[in-house]
């Protein structure tokens, strides 16, 4: 992590507009593989985790880390899930976690680290907000493994 600098003569702390650029600057500043999708997305993994860094909004100027469990669980333990995200969710700012089923009734498990940066980022908040969303994605998604332990992973 970088150290923080200061003062107005300091280009770092001038906030510049978000782009993918920057993101992508970023991740190879800090050595972490990532790959660019079809769409333009910015993606990687980190422990096993999908992770995305999306700049949606109408200017692309809203930032969003949004991570991705790398399991999916049965719709009968929808409810279970639900209730896990809830109590996260009450109790911490940071991530928002939330689920999705498919139709074939896979629950699939989210983290989203979204701030809107419409007058900008500097060097030194930016590197803070896609810490964050990794790290605290990374912290449920850890929740998660000891909640719902992998059986193939445990011998018979």
């Amino acid at each position: 992590m970088r150290e923080l600098t200061g003062g107005l003569d300091d280009p770092s702390s001038v906030p510049e507009p978000l782009t993918r650029d920057r993101v992508v600057e970023w991740l190879g500043e800090n050595g972490f593989s990532y790959f660019v999708d079809s769409e333009g997305d910015v993606g990687g993994l980190w422990h096993g985790w999908l992770f995305y860094f999306l700049m949606v909004g109408e200017s692309n100027e809203v930032l969003q880390v949004r991570g991705q469990w790398h399991r999916d669980l049965t719709i009968e333990r929808l409810e279970e899930i639900l209730e896990l995200c809830n109590e996260w969710n009450a109790e911490r700012i940071w991530p928002k976690t939330y689920v999705r089923v498919r139709d074939n009734g896979a629950v699939l498990v989210y983290t989203e680290v979204t701030v809107d940066l419409e007058h900008g980022v500097t060097e030194d908040q930016l590197d803070q907000l896609l810490q964050c969303g990794l790290t605290t994605g990374s912290m449920f998604f850890e929740h998660l493994d000891e909640t719902f332990p992998d059986p193939l992973r445990s011998a018979p």
